[in-house]
């Protein structure tokens, strides 16, 4: 199938998004670079934002929640150090696009879960994934603070949410050897990396961020309970 000019439009400022995130050091691994490369971002915002797929910000895409600056995207999918066929938990399935990226580190063994509360999302989330042929993203809809249990246990979860504290119940479900990455704060927050080991957890901050809130049981509205 021949490619059309606006698609070579798009592969272009793909590919000079993805050189400047490299030079920035915000990508700093070939595999993240790779995967991003192979995922269309243009698919995942509606379709009158498609022109500011590739600007390094987040953008919104309804329901009040935004899709990652494509430089998070890049430091949260390296910070994972996600490997072929491994099994992953994310928390806030937004566009779809984390996802997608995942869904290309973890190659056709591996498999993602992810999350999302609110259905429009989700629905749309699933489209833009197939469109994009991440065939092994596995979107449910159900309240994410919680994690997924029937899935557990998982070689990598990552929140795409700021939540008050690192949710109980995602500790629960990290396998052994597992990462956990998770906003941790208010809107402006810090992102921390908790590893699982034989003797327990540790937990190093990665910097701040800036996040829309996590919602539910052990999300930023947990004092009114679950929505």
């Amino acid at each position: 199938m021949a490619v059309t000019p606006v698609e070579q439009d798009y592969e272009f400022r793909r590919r000079s998004l993805i050189d400047k995130l490299q030079r920035d050091r915000n990508i700093r691994t070939a595999r993240t670079a790779e995967a991003m490369l192979a995922v269309p971002r243009e698919k995942f915002l509606p379709t009158h934002m498609g022109h500011r797929a590739y600007d390094d910000e987040p953008i919104p895409i309804g329901s009040e929640q935004t899709i990652s600056a494509p430089h998070m995207v890049a430091i949260m999918s390296d910070a994972l150090d996600v490997r072929d066929g491994m099994r992953i938990l994310e928390i806030g399935t937004g566009s779809g696009y984390q996802a997608a990226v995942l869904s290309m580190l973890v190659g056709p063994a591996g498999r993602i879960i992810s999350i999302e509360r609110i259905d429009a999302l989700a629905d749309s989330a699933r489209l833009a994934l197939r469109e994009a042929r991440a065939t092994n993203v596995d979107v449910k809809l159900s309240d994410g603070s919680l994690g997924f249990a029937a899935g557990s246990p998982y070689d990598r979860i990552i929140v795409t949410a700021s939540a008050p504290e690192v949710p109980p119940p995602l500790l629960a479900q990290l396998a052994p050897d597992g990462i956990l990455l998770v906003p941790v704060g208010g809107r402006e927050c810090e992102l921390v990396r908790i590893r699982k080991t034989t003797t327990g957890f540790t937990r190093e901050s990665l910097g701040a961020c800036a996040f829309v809130p996590l919602l539910g049981a052990h999300g930023q509205d947990s004092t009114r309970g679950a929505q």
